[in-house]
């Protein structure tokens, strides 16, 4: 029954706050007060435990505009990236679920949080990183190369330098955008292939619940990851030109700087 309880109900705080003194105290409180206004025990009792609920309730984290990931808003292969991304966090919350509640378990679901906070990085990367490439999609390289030879061919004295200039300025932003999308790529994949790891360690962890000397290092690896997924969101949104809030989108200009 408890597993199949939301993830962020299932915490040593909100465990705590079950048999916490103030939450039998506030149920014993509001049973007495609910007597003493001539209620029936039934429903007395009743009051007293949505008093002792109301207790538990304020011990659920909050949610706090959760960001909402679909992976079909982008194209491939970033929906591919994305996507495994979750597959990875589903693997970590069964094996969560399947863990011994106990020490190891505890370690486990706040683990999972940050591992969600990775998650969701991988999903920001995606969308700038699509960004960029519909960006690079609408310069329509091939017909300012051939805009630039013919001005090159054909335009005399500083209409032409300035032609050229403006022109070569188009390539030059196109080919910093298609450099920033592809090596985005490439650490997309790698960082990818490092949080499956990470899942992959975290079930050889919960095998034994005894052995919690691992949990140490796979946090410290697991924050160093989402540290990078960061920098690498941080640096995508600075190429784009965008405000560097999180899960911005839309497509960056043509003046993209390196």
């Amino acid at each position: 029954m408890i597993e199949r309880l939301p993830e962020r109900v299932r915490t040593p705080a909100v465990a705590r706050a079950v048999v916490s003194p103030s939450a039998l105290i506030l149920a014993g409180a509001g049973t007495a007060v609910a007597i003493v206004g001539g209620l029936p025990v039934l429903a007395a009792a009743g009051v007293g435990a949505l008093c002792w609920a109301a207790r538990i309730a304020l011990a659920v984290p909050r949610r706090g505009g959760e960001e909402r990931i679909d992976p079909w808003r982008v194209g491939e292969p970033w929906r591919s990236f994305v996507r495994d991304a979750q597959a990875a966090q589903r693997h970590f919350e069964t094996t969560c679920a399947r863990t011994p509640p106990g020490p190891l378990r505890d370690h486990l679901v706040t683990l999972g949080r940050r591992l969600g906070e990775g998650v969701t990085e991988c999903w920001r990367v995606a969308r700038q990183g699509d960004a960029l490439e519909r960006a690079w999609d609408q310069l329509d390289v091939a017909g300012i190369k051939r805009e630039l030879s013919d001005v090159r061919d054909q335009a005399r004295g500083d209409t032409k330098e300035r032609a050229v200039k403006a022109l070569q300025s188009q390539l030059d932003s196109a080919a910093r955008i298609q450099r920033v999308a592809l090596d985005a790529r490439d650490r997309l994949r790698v960082l990818n292939a490092q949080l499956d790891e990470a899942v992959a360690r975290a079930v050889e962890l919960s095998v034994n619940a005894s052995d919690l000397s691992g949990l140490s290092p796979l946090a410290e690896d697991v924050d160093s990851l989402v540290g990078e997924l960061e920098s690498l969101r941080q640096g995508l949104v600075e190429a784009s030109g965008q405000p560097g809030t999180p899960g911005a989108s839309g497509a960056p200009g043509s003046a993209a700087t390196s």
